[in-house]
Order: C-alpha cells, then sequence, then structure tokens
C-alpha cells in the first residue's frame, strides 16, 4: 500500500494552485517525495508555471520538454521519487482521462529509466477528489495509490480509473 504523507498546509498550497476558483485551464505540479518504508514522505513541490506547458485548455495540457528536464533533474538531485499532480475541471469526480492515460506510455517509463526505477506517482485531482497511480515495479505494472496522509486525515482516491494491466 503506498501512502504519500504531505503537510497540511502544503496540500493546501497544492490544492489551491491546482484548482483556483478562477480554474479555466487545467493546471499542474509535483510533489518530490522519499520513502520510508511504505510511506513517500514529503520533500517539497513545484509549481508548474503558465510558461511551463506547450499546450494547455480546460481538457488537457502537456509540458514543456525543458520543464520535464527541470523536474527530473530535480527529483534526481534530491534522490527523490516523483509525484505528478494535475487536476480536471468541472464537478465530476476524479478519474484519468484517455489522454492522460495515453501520456502515461511515453512519459512513465522514460521517468522510471531517468530516475533509476525509483516509484512514480500520477495524481489527478478535482474539487471533488482525487485519483491515483503509482509505477514500483517498472512501467507495465501500474498500481493504485492508497492515500494521500494530511495531518491526521487519510484522504482516499476515488478508484475511477481503469487500473491498466500494462502500457502499450
Amino acid at each position: 500500500m503506498s501512502v504519500v504523507n504531505v503537510p497540511e498546509r502544503v496540500y493546501r498550497r497544492v490544492r489551491r494552485h491546482l484548482l483556483p476558483w478562477w480554474h479555466r485551464k487545467e493546471e499542474a505540479a509535483f510533489l518530490y517525495v522519499r520513502c520510508d518504508e511504505d510511506a513517500f514522505e514529503y520533500l517539497e513541490w513545484y509549481r508548474v508555471p503558465a510558461t511551463g506547458f506547450t499546450s494547455r485548455s480546460a481538457y488537457h495540457l502537456e509540458l514543456s520538454d525543458e520543464t520535464r528536464a527541470k523536474i527530473i533533474k530535480r527529483a534526481h538531485d534530491l534522490g527523490a521519487s516523483i509525484v505528478e499532480l494535475h487536476s480536471h475541471l468541472g464537478r465530476r469526480q476524479a478519474q484519468f482521462s484517455a489522454s492522460d492515460l495515453a501520456g502515461f506510455r511515453d512519459f512513465v517509463p522514460h521517468v522510471l529509466w531517468r530516475l533509476k526505477h525509483l516509484p512514480y506517482f500520477a495524481v489527478v485531482m478535482t474539487r471533488t477528489g482525487f485519483d491515483g497511480f503509482v509505477w514500483k515495479c517498472g512501467p507495465d505494472a501500474p498500481e493504485r495509490l492508497h492515500g494521500i496522509q494530511v495531518g491526521s486525515r487519510l484522504l482516499t482516491p476515488t478508484k475511477l480509473s481503469p487500473l491498466l494491466d500494462h502500457i502499450e
């Protein structure tokens, strides 16, 4: 069971970044975490600025190559795993879109290789909750994220996204 531990103040900041009240486009952020037994402890976070995307809309986002390289390099320097977070608009329950799932095919194998097989997490957040995956044993073996520990509260995912058997 994989749990990401995040201080309450950090979780509130990340959530405000991902889901501002004027929310018109998807947003993205990254947490850097280090494994402590089966929990992953927060180290720091990175807010992707508007200039960090090659495209972004209410239904899709794509990071620039420079942003991806910066995120991976920082994780490498910290010896940390990456937790990718992005938002979906609206009031629907959280689940990854078809384009999110397709994006995992390219990015997950690359980032696992670059980080020497440290776990990689993906989380999609809406106003009503989140869903998440973690790749601990390679790109063909995603698992569901068990939860995000925020202070004394364990927040649990919707588990609405289809669990991929493998990335084709």
